[in-house]
């Protein structure tokens, strides 16, 4: 099912919009905008619908403060409930996508939804299972941070062991580990870092993040802690009891494997003289190479400088 959020203070309204859209998606109503884009961090949705009924002024110069140069929320698509006869806030305060009168919401809502999510689809590269920017946003992210002179460290995380942890537990629980590696990833980040960070889904289990040089250790072990933790329980009592399981490697020989690490490879643009975001992303993977002949999760961090060809 797909996510939405609801922000209103009307019983009313969240009885009604409950009724209609609770039997065909996952709804979670709030009253504030706060703790609606806070939900949004730890389990990233496909649509916010925002009650205005009452008046833009009160959700405005909050959605822009939280929105503007975010890219999670950039990719949300936004449906306001505005009450008829009120002016239509289609100015950059509100970033809306569409919107419908209150008074048609009990005929007309759930086709705005469905039309909503389709175009979002349709128009945003996003990441279908993490809800997360995917390559195309990664590459815009990078090269304009670039343009801008800015400083950032970026990190590219992947998973060790992946493969025959899918070939033993199959594919949805696959898809359940990538799930909770992107919400941990964005949780970190973000709780370390809410402004100028950045979290993207590469594919597969890949993932890579942004964010101030002077934190990305921080964010890294942070990471890294929690993703340990979580780890042991998506195996079989057993499996996990052992500290390993028996699969497959590509060859097709059966050998025994240990439990999912993370290797994160770390670069930083204070350091390095980058011109185009495929040298940031080369980088980047480099270190994580280092880090994946390791045992274990680990990050290391680039410490070459400019004209140096290797290090760790």
């Amino acid at each position: 099912m797909k996510n939405i959020i609801i922000i209103s203070e009307d019983i009313v309204t969240v009885n009604i919009v409950g009724q209609i859209l609770s039997p065909f998606y996952n709804t979670v109503f709030f009253k504030t905008t706060t703790v609606a884009l806070n939900h949004i961090y730890e389990s990233p949705s496909d649509l916010l619908i925002i009650d205005l009924s009452a008046g833009p002024e009160q959700f405005g110069k909050l959605l822009k403060d939280n929105i503007k140069d975010e890219p999670l929320f950039l990719q949300l698509p936004i449906l306001a409930i505005i009450k008829r006869g009120t002016e239509i806030p289609l100015g950059d305060d509100i970033p809306l996508d569409d919107f419908i009168w209150r008074q048609d919401v009990e005929d007309e809502l759930l086709i705005r939804v469905k039309l909503s999510i389709l175009r979002s689809q349709r128009i945003v590269e996003i990441n279908p299972l993490t809800r997360l920017p995917g390559n195309i946003s990664i590459c815009r992210e990078l090269q304009a941070r670039l343009a801008g002179d800015e400083i950032f460290a970026f990190a590219h995380a992947d998973l060790d062991y992946f493969k025959p942890f899918n070939d033993k537990y199959g594919f949805g629980r696959g898809d359940d580990i990538i799930k909770a590696t992107g919400r941990i990833i964005l949780n970190v980040v973000k709780s370390r870092q809410p402004q100028n960070s950045f979290v993207g889904h590469i594919g597969g289990d890949d993932f890579v993040y942004i964010a101030d040089p002077a934190l990305v250790e921080v964010i890294s072990a942070e990471i890294i802690a929690a993703f340990d933790g979580f780890i042991p329980i998506m195996y079989e009592p057993e499996d996990r009891r052992s500290g390993f399981i028996m699969s497959v490697d590509r060859q097709g020989i059966a050998c025994s494997f240990p439990l999912l690490t993370i290797s994160i490879g770390i670069t930083d643009s204070g350091t390095r003289n980058f011109l185009h975001y495929g040298e940031v992303i080369e980088a980047a993977s480099q270190m994580k190479s280092v880090a994946k002949k390791q045992d274990g999760s680990i990050y290391c961090l680039d410490q070459r400088r400019n004209g140096a060809t290797d290090g760790g």
